[in-house]
């Protein structure tokens, strides 16, 4: 990363920091007009960050190897076709699988952002799924905190030895159901409950997603799982471009 970047990566954060906590305060796609205006803009303002630092990831990525191109928009798609397949959850939301592990996991967590919200917005545009005012808040439950997890979870499964098969397993499913945490809290804080407050709102949304979502997140570990096995037959020179075949080597060598 260049100084300049260094430099834009860092006014975003402090802008993000500065702009957001107001709206916040005082008060999985989740639709149009949901949201009060303060909130759309305060997740939007938070998202910023790491949207800087995923544009930068991708460039790189792109500048090492264009061949990276097939597995960024590989796991692009991956990500558009799994996540609009949808079932009716909750008024104002719904549930469904993200795929955003796969992603994570190949090309970490900030290429994910970018490649989440270009999804997001062709869902609302040609799917009326999500939508244009809440693209900041679902950028930031299913592109940036879901991917957050699963990058972090594979990576502590590899240092604890983990089966490789299980540690994607892991990174997928609890970073799926870490994305509806967050979704139940970006709704609990705009319709906060009489009583009881945003906490006991939060209990209720996630009591409603559980049921759906939590079958949802082990098929998405495992569809994860047999596409990543699919990948290392049959796409090994490209996992080797971006590291991923290396750093399997190495886990199990520290596993040893």
């Amino acid at each position: 990363m260049t100084k300049k970047e260094k430099i834009l990566l860092k006014s975003a954060v402090a802008f993000a920091a500065v702009y957001s906590v107001a709206p916040i305060s005082n008060a999985m796609h989740i639709m149009e007009g949901y949201l009060p205006a303060g909130y759309c803009i305060a997740w939007g303002v938070i998202c910023l960050p790491f949207l800087i630092a995923g544009y930068i990831s991708l460039r790189n990525r792109i500048k090492e190897n264009r061949k990276n191109m097939t597995l960024i928009a590989m796991a692009g798609a991956f990500i558009f076709v799994i996540s609009s397949l949808k079932i009716p959850s909750v008024s104002g939301s719904c549930s469904h699988m993200t795929g955003t592990g796969l992603g994570a996991v190949l090309l970490g967590p900030a290429a994910v952002s970018i490649l989440g919200m270009i999804v997001l917005i062709f869902q609302a545009l040609l799917l009326a799924h999500g939508g244009l005012t809440t693209l900041g808040a679902n950028t930031f439950s299913m592109a940036v905190s879901g991917p957050l997890v699963s990058f972090g979870v594979y990576r502590l499964c590899g240092r604890l030895g983990v089966n490789r098969r299980i540690s994607i397993f892991l990174a997928a499913f609890l970073g799926d159901m870490f994305t509806y945490c967050v979704t139940s809290v970006q709704l609990a804080l705009a319709n906060p409950s009489e009583a009881g407050g945003v906490a006991a709102s939060v209990v209720k949304f996630l009591g409603v997603f559980a049921p759906t979502q939590l079958p949802l997140a082990v098929i998405e570990g495992l569809i994860t799982v047999v596409i990543l096995i699919g990948l290392e037959t049959y796409a090994g020179p490209e996992l080797r471009s971006i590291g991923f075949i290396r750093e399997n080597i190495a886990q199990k060598k520290e596993a040893r």
